[in-house]
C-alpha cells in the first residue's frame, strides 16, 4: 500500500500483482529506513542505555533501576516504564539478560500501548470535508497542513485552505506559499482579520468552488488559554452554522521536542476543540521520542501520522510496530 493510501486510508480496489507487492515490500523497507534514520536521537539514547546497562550485568533491583530512568528520560511516562520493567524482570530476575532482548520486550510493550490508536486518516463523504486543523504554535501546524494538502492534491482531491491563524503573518504567507505551490485556493484576510468569519466565508467558497476538503488553520497561544478556548469554541460554532455535522475531523499537531509540555497540549485542545487525531511532528529532532507512547496512553487519541523530516515524504502514515521497533533500536520485523 503506498504511503498516500495508508495515510488517507483507501484500500486496494483488487488483489495486488506480484510485482506490485514486490514494490509494496521496498517501499515498506524504505519507509522504516525513513523512521529509523529519523527516530535516531530517540534509539541511540535509549539503545545505548540498555547495552551499557545490561551487558555482562545481572538483573537485579540495581539495573531495574537505572532502565526506569532511561525510559522516564525518553519520556514514556511512569505507567508505561513500569510495565517495561516488570516485563523485563519477569523470571529472570539475577540472570544475564542480553541488551537485544530487552530491546524487543521494550518495543513489545510500546507496541501494545500504540497499536490501537494506529488509525490512518480518512476523509468521509462530506463535500467539503471540512478539517480544523490545532495546535500551539511553532508545533509546525502550517507545515503539516501544507503537506496534507499536497498528498490530498496527489491523490486527485480539490483542496483549499484557510488562513484562519490571523494573528501570525508568517503563517498566512506561509500557507499562501503551499497553496501557489500544490494548486490549492487559499482564503486569507490581514493580519488581525476576524477568524471565525473567515473560517465561516471560507465554508462558503468552498461550496462554492466544489472543494473537496478545507484545511481551516488556527492560531495556538496557549499563554492565554481562556482567549484560545473562547476563539476555537467561536470557530466551531460558526463552522456548525454553515455545516451542523463540521468540523468532520479535527487534527492535533504536536511537537516531539518539547516533551511533558505535548502532554499538557493534548489535555486541552482536546477539551476544548474535541481533537479526532493527531499528528506528532520533529520526531527527528528529540532523543525522547517515547513522548508519544505516554501520550497515547493517556488520551487514546488516534495517530494519523508523524513527521521525521522536512520533506512531504517524511510525514508518514503512523505504524506502530515500525514506530516502536525503531524506537527501541530494532531492525524492521
Amino acid at each position: 500500500m503506498s504511503f498516500l493510501r495508508k495515510l488517507f486510508g483507501h484500500t486496494p480496489a483488487a488483489s495486488p500483482r506480484p510485482e506490485e507487492l514486490a514494490a509494496r515490500e521496498e517501499g515498506s523497507r524504505s519507509l522504516f529506513g525513513r523512521l529509523s534514520e529519523g527516530l535516531s536521537k530517540s534509539s541511540r539514547a535509549i539503545g545505548g542505555s540498555i547495552a551499557a546497562i545490561f551487558t555482562k550485568r545481572k538483573l537485579d533491583r540495581a539495573t531495574l533501576g537505572e532502565l526506569e530512568d532511561v525510559l522516564l528520560q525518553a519520556d514514556l511516562g511512569l505507567p508505561m516504564a513500569e510495565r517495561i520493567v516488570a516485563a523485563v524482570s519477569a523470571g529472570r530476575y539475577e540472570r544475564e539478560i542480553e541488551p537485544e532482548e530487552v530491546k524487543r520486550i521494550l518495543a513489545a510493550e510500546i507496541a501494545k500501548v500504540l497499536k490501537p490508536v494506529e488509525i490512518p486518516f480518512a476523509f468521509g463523504e462530506q463535500k467539503p470535508f471540512i478539517v480544523l486543523v490545532v495546535g500551539v504554535n511553532g508545533a509546525g501546524k502550517t507545515t503539516t497542513i501544507g503537506k496534507l494538502g499536497a498528498i490530498a492534491r496527489a491523490e486527485g482531491y480539490k483542496v483549499m485552505f484557510a488562513a484562519c491563524d490571523t494573528f501570525r503573518a508568517a503563517a498566512i504567507e506561509q500557507l499562501n506559499v503551499w497553496g501557489s505551490r500544490i494548486g490549492a485556493q487559499v482564503m486569507s484576510r490581514p493580519t488581525g482579520a476576524d477568524a471565525s468569519g473567515l473560517a465561516f466565508d471560507a465554508i462558503a467558497a468552498a461550496r462554492d468552488e466544489g472543494a473537496d476538503i478545507l484545511f481551516i488553520d488556527t492560531a495556538g497561544r496557549l499563554q492565554n488559554k481562556q482567549y484560545l478556548m473562547d476563539e476555537l469554541d467561536k470557530i466551531v460554532r460558526v463552522i456548525k452554522k454553515q455545516d451542523e455535522t463540521a468540523p468532520h475531523a479535527v487534527l492535533l499537531v504536536l511537537d516531539a521536542t518539547t516533551g511533558q509540555n505535548a502532554m499538557a497540549q493534548a489535555e486541552i485542545f482536546t477539551r476544548v476543540a474535541g481533537v479526532t487525531g493527531l499528528i506528532m511532528t520533529k520526531l527527528d529532532g528529540t532523543a525522547r521520542g517515547g513522548i508519544l507512547a505516554a501520550i497515547a496512553e493517556r488520551f487514546r487519541i488516534p495517530i494519523h501520522a508523524i513527521g521525521v523530516g522536512e520533506g512531504i515524504e517524511d510525514l508518514q502514515p503512523f505504524d506502530a510496530e515500525a514506530f516502536s521497533r525503531a524506537i527501541a533500536g530494532l531492525e524492521a520485523a
